[in-house]
């Protein structure tokens, strides 16, 4: 294709000769043209959204978003997994702690009772020292002596404030009078007066406290002394035997008089 000068001017009423060139033809000068450089205005365009595409979702997108779920579930499957872990660990411990505290329980318990045992024997027994304390008993004939015939007689004091414990036994029939001072001495007025023997005169003279006769053991408790003192105990036999005497007092002070002094 033949280039143009496209600066040159073509006549529009002149055809072109084939082969010719074309002629010039010459314009006059003509003032230049003044151009308005005021821009036009132009409104501000949005900016252009971005197109959505909607594509299906291939087979590797799938796989990748159920690998995700099951690496999720699983991994809640595994704290579960943990906390359940831990709980029925915490759970064993305190089950543990529990049975050692309900052990132990069970040996305070056992020692109490025990402490309470022994508190209440030795409650018992203090009970029975300070009784003693307060009452001590003391034995104050013991030695087995003979009474060799009707004119023989063994005889002892009931002390006062005292509980008399009168306990005795012997080979032979034996006779036994708590006399008041008083009857005493008209037992013995009586034996010397020939009234009687002494095995007589003993138990018939006055007025006897109590009397046993032809006994070979007795054991009698006598408070008249407790608040009284004029008490004698007297042993006689018709015939020769020999007395075992376990005799013991008990500290027993009365509150007022007692016996032949009340």
């Amino acid at each position: 294709m033949a280039s143009t000068d496209m600066d040159e001017p073509i006549s529009e009423t002149e055809p072109v000769a084939n082969g010719a060139p074309p002629a010039i033809e010459t314009v006059a000068d003509s003032p230049p043209v003044d151009f308005d450089a005021t821009p036009w205005p132009v409104p501000p365009r949005a900016a252009p959204r971005p197109v959505r595409v909607s594509r299906p979702l291939g087979p590797r997108l799938w796989t990748a978003t159920l690998a995700a779920a099951l690496l999720f579930t699983a991994g809640g499957l595994a704290l579960l997994y943990l906390d359940d872990t831990t709980f029925q660990r915490s759970t064993s411990d305190l089950s543990a702690q529990n049975n050692q505290l309900q052990g132990r329980s069970k040996t305070l318990q056992a020692q109490l009772v025990t402490t309470q045992t022994n508190l209440t024997a030795t409650l018992g027994e203090l009970a029975t020292v300070r009784a003693e304390l307060e009452h001590p008993e003391l034995t104050i004939w013991n030695v087995p002596q003979q009474i060799k015939g009707a004119d023989w007689y063994l005889a002892g004091g009931a002390p006062d404030t005292f509980t008399y414990h009168l306990k005795a036994t012997s080979t032979g029939p034996m006779w036994i009078s708590i006399l008041t001072l008083e009857d005493f001495g008209k037992a013995l007025d009586c034996i010397h007066n020939g009234v009687g023997s002494t095995n007589w005169c003993m138990h018939h003279s006055g007025t006897p406290y109590d009397t046993w006769s032809n006994v070979t053991s007795v054991n009698y408790d006598f408070h008249g002394a407790e608040g009284c003192a004029d008490y004698v105990v007297v042993f006689t036999s018709p015939q020769s035997i020999t007395v075992t005497p376990n005799v013991s007092v008990t500290y027993n002070p009365a509150a007022n008089s007692t016996g032949s002094c009340a």
